[in-house]
């Protein structure tokens, strides 16, 4: 049958079903198990709290709304979210739709923007993850030189006391699963005077300039974490004590902490000399210096909304595609790149247990923020009203099919602040699914209830023949 509604219908997502959950409701309790057999490991709570709560997300047990049609009175369960902020793929997926929504429609002024892309040496990346001062000191750096090069850049097009201005993303990871954090930054193409609204355009840096940036912020940052002692003389990170280190350094080097073969220390040297010589890329607008990489992308032009919104999800996606995510039949997880690395590699291959360790690696700590706004777009900054855009001037219509889409539902929720999106205008925003349309004969649905309390819960879900706790088809034997 089909629906009734313009637009695609929705199809409820089965968690269950998934190998994602799959592999963690099986391999869970082992991977417990294993910390806690020895006294010296301690797993933090946020990562223990992370993991639990996936295995209730999106199950009718843990808690859903109520919606009625107000014609047919059919009604559907919307099960809550867990709201994790590591790896779990709806609710990452949902975050990424509601910031990307955020930045274009009340952030990112009508300007050229490019996307900087700055990595970090393999000998630091364990050290960024395990300690919030240093990732501060980071990124801190990558910003202040950023800024710099863009103001004495506009001095030389005679903009005197020129303001930069930019918009931060902090990712954990990389196609294969490692803990990678790096710094997608969507970074105004010009600036803007100390006194005035008028955006200056800045033609993009050379392979000289990015190469000067990195030469400093390599200089900067190695003599910060030698006089914090971060470093040795030698160039080596401190070593770190305790359970999240080293699940950090396994998952950094791709290794397993807790199986067989267990991650060997990580002292490998910083890389070098800074004024060693530097690696061009010219088809891919990228240099590399010392280990430190950095590659600028072409500006997206001020009318091309959509596509900066494409390029804000990207920036800001969740861990974990499922759709390419595999189980083998000797019961590994598989899981495919995005495109093959140079060598041909083209998956990374996990037995179940590495694969929960990867996924504890990659929850982010607690009150450590991944989005970060700088310049003339920080919080506090000056005439920052004057140049984000206005809520009421949002563009209409620019949403893939909200031209087709009847008008919102008076009975659907309205957010709680202008900040956060519902989840029925990100899903007619971003896959032009009306959720507040019947599908069944296309009348008005509205929200009837929220349901939290477990015996209301199971008798309602009784009622309706509704499995408040599926579970999950079992994992090949070998697995197991």
């Amino acid at each position: 049958m089909e629906s009734a509604c313009p637009g695609p219908p929705r199809r409820p997502r089965s968690p269950t079903r998934g190998v994602l959950y799959r592999v963690l409701h099986a391999r869970l309790g082992p991977f417990l198990e294993r910390i806690e057999a020895d006294p010296r490991r301690t797993l933090p709570r946020f990562v223990r709290r992370e993991l639990e709560g996936y295995l209730a997300c999106g199950l009718p047990g843990g808690g859903f709304a109520r919606l009625r049609c107000a014609a047919c009175g059919k009604e559907e369960v919307v099960p809550f979210s867990c709201k994790g902020r590591g790896f779990c793929p709806s609710c990452g997926g949902r975050r990424m739709a509601d910031w990307a929504a955020h930045l274009v429609d009340r952030v990112l002024p009508r300007v050229p923007v490019r996307q900087w892309v700055f990595t970090l040496p393999w000998e630091l990346r364990t050290l960024v993850a395990c300690n919030r001062e240093v990732l501060a000191a980071v990124r801190r750096t990558w910003w202040e030189e950023v800024s710099r090069w863009l103001r004495r850049r506009g001095e030389e097009e005679g903009v005197a006391a020129s303001r930069p201005g930019a918009v931060n993303v902090i990712q954990r990871f990389d196609s294969a699963l490692r803990l990678n954090i790096h710094f997608h930054t969507l970074v105004l193409a010009g600036v803007y005077p100390e006194k005035g609204e008028d955006f200056h355009a800045l033609p993009a840096p050379g392979p000289g300039d990015l190469a000067l940036i990195l030469h400093r912020i390599c200089f900067r940052l190695t003599g910060w974490l030698v006089r914090r002692g971060w470093l040795d003389p030698e160039g080596r990170p401190a070593a770190e004590e305790g359970l999240p280190a080293e699940l950090v350094a396994a998952a950094v080097a791709g290794r397993s902490a807790l199986g067989a073969r267990a991650a060997a220390a990580w002292v490998a040297r910083l890389g070098g000399d800074p004024r060693a010589e530097v690696t061009f890329f010219p088809d891919k607008r990228s240099v590399q210096v010392s280990g430190f990489s950095l590659y600028v992308g072409p500006a997206v032009a001020p009318c091309a909304r959509e596509r900066l919104e494409r390029l804000c999800r990207y920036v800001a996606r969740p861990p974990l595609a499922t759709r390419r995510l595999h189980l083998t039949p000797d019961g590994k997880v598989l899981y495919r790149f995005r495109k093959p690395w140079k060598d041909g590699s083209h998956s990374v291959l996990l037995e179940p247990l590495a694969f929960v360790e990867r996924l504890a690696a990659l929850v982010p700590p607690p009150r450590r923020p991944l989005l970060t706004y700088h310049g003339v777009l920080a919080p506090a900054a000056r005439d920052r009203e004057k140049i984000v855009p206005a809520p009421e001037e949002e563009p209409q219509g620019e949403s893939v099919g909200a031209s087709a889409l009847p008008p919102p539902n008076p009975h659907a929720p309205r957010p709680r602040s202008k900040r956060y999106y519902t989840w029925a205008q990100l899903l007619r925003r971003v896959f032009a699914i009306e959720v507040f349309c019947c599908p069944h004969c296309g009348g008005p649905r509205r929200l009837v209830a929220f349901l939290t309390e477990p015996q209301v819960i199971d008798r309602i879900l009784k009622h309706l023949g509704i499995d408040p706790w599926p579970q999950p088809p079992p994992l090949p034997k070998r697995a197991r």
